[in-house]
């Protein structure tokens, strides 16, 4: 049974009240945890800058499943830039959800990683949103 931690995150008022909003990244992650039977295991929020992982709700939900090994296999996001702007966190962080066996997935940027392709797309899309940030 797959279950899922939703991870939803905004970094500016222009997108949280545009299309990136808070609620519209919630209502397109529970549509498609509903369509893929995936079961939801909790839902955490941030309203900060994706340029680092020192974010209070992306630390508590580290913190979780780190305490409760089995709470969840996925954690969930829109965007591969809702996860992160830093391509080089970005990667330290997958490893060390993958040591908890969580697998991460932006739905809408879906990605199998056994894929060693794959890989490559992972690459572009972490590192396009870095160098948006620093144009």
């Amino acid at each position: 049974m797959r279950k899922a931690i939703l991870y939803i995150r905004v970094s500016t008022d222009e997108q949280a009240e545009k299309g990136y909003s808070l609620k519209h990244q919630e209502e397109r992650l529970r549509t498609y945890c509903d369509q893929q039977n995936i079961i939801i295991a909790g839902i955490y929020k941030d309203d900060h800058s994706a340029k680092s992982f020192e974010r209070p709700e992306f630390q508590k939900l580290l913190s979780n499943l780190k305490k409760n090994k089995g709470f969840a296999n996925l954690l969930l996001f829109t965007k591969w830039d809702r996860f992160s702007r830093n391509a080089p966190d970005a990667y330290a962080m997958l490893n060390q959800l993958n040591k908890l066996s969580i697998e991460a997935q932006a739905i809408e940027q879906p990605l199998d990683l056994s894929v060693p392709e794959n890989k490559i797309m992972l690459g572009l899309y972490l590192i396009a949103p870095e160098v948006e940030n620093d144009m």
